[in-house]
């Protein structure tokens, strides 16, 4: 444990998908002796187990985790709750501890606690309720298309398979005619609490090589029993995702087993490559490769003894 400092400190930890994150933050979190918040959008749901990769009954017993089944997929959880929940959470830990552990790869939700959101404007909830519909009749590409066309910047940088994000964006346009992408990068509120941010990542073919083991072994894991357990949720927006989206058109017979599980793999490297898009515009992240925990331990402790550690810096 380092020696006591003035200021308290938020490590967090980021990278694409299958990266290697959740044993970077429970090797971290076992030796500063602190807890875990998950960032990642979809971890927050009880119902969605094996898709969304969660730590398992062993590591989630090696550290205390927050934000793991901490919702139910017919509760909305927004970035901005994300903020406000994660603040709290923070500020207890700090109470005992002098280090929290911030770890995820949804460039949104981490930004939102390191930064703080931008004041989103009034929607005309006419709009959200047509473009609703407009999905449900006829499909998430003609979403996709519209918000690429009006808001490319705002496009390329989230899941372009998340129905909500995609309608975010168009009715942020649409009903306002600003560009959500131009609103996201102006304000940053300052926090109390230094930051530490870390980067998790490798060359491409050896993350996609991860990528693809990963989900091979969701469905040796039971992938698609858990998709058949929850046909009775699957209009919600988190189920709207990679990993489950594939598997209802394969329910649906729209597609194979085995075309479902190849557009599984290609939809997550797809969504690792922007996630790397989002993180690699940060100057701030220190980049190690998966495994060098004791290195990162270093890193981490030179930032502490020294006074680089900033207050709140930027992730936009």
């Amino acid at each position: 444990m380092r020696e006591s400092q003035n200021r308290k400190t938020l490590i967090a930890i980021v990278g694409p998908t299958a990266i290697g994150k959740t044993a970077l933050a429970i090797a971290l979190a076992r030796h500063y002796n602190t807890e875990i918040l998950s960032a990642d959008s979809r971890q927050f749901y009880s119902e969605m187990e094996i898709g969304t990769a969660k730590p398992d009954v062993n590591e989630l017993a090696s550290a205390k985790h927050h934000f793991i089944n901490s919702h139910s997929v017919t509760q909305l959880f927004s970035t901005g709750d994300f903020e406000i929940e994660a603040l709290k959470v923070i500020d207890t830990i700090f109470q005992n501890q002098d280090l929290a552990i911030m770890v995820g790869g949804s460039g949104l939700y981490i930004n939102a606690v390191l930064n703080g959101l931008d004041e989103m404007p009034e929607i005309d909830l006419a709009i959200r309720e047509k473009l609703n519909m407009q999905l449900e009749n006829e499909g998430l590409e003609v979403i996709q298309n519209q918000l690429k066309l009006l808001d490319q910047e705002y496009f390329e940088k989230v899941d372009q398979n998340n129905p909500q994000r995609m309608i975010r964006g168009l009715e942020v346009v649409l009903s306002t005619g600003q560009k959500l992408s131009s609103m996201l990068s102006f304000t940053k509120k300052q926090r109390t609490f230094n930051i530490i941010k870390i980067g998790l990542n490798t060359d491409r073919a050896k993350l996609y090589e991860r990528i693809n083991l990963r989900v091979d072994k969701m469905m040796e894991n039971g992938l698609l029993e858990e998709v058949k357990s929850l046909i009775d949720f699957k209009k919600h927006n988190a189920l709207n995702t990679v990993g489950y989206s594939e598997i209802f058109d394969y329910l649906d017979e729209k597609i194979t087993l085995n075309n479902a599980v190849a557009l599984i793999k290609q939809n997550t490297r797809r969504f690792a490559k922007r996630q790397l898009t989002w993180f690699k515009r940060d100057q701030e992240i220190n980049w190690f490769e998966p495994g060098q925990t004791r290195a990162v331990i270093v890193r981490i402790n030179e930032r502490l003894a020294s006074s680089e550690t900033t207050k709140g810096p930027n992730l936009h």
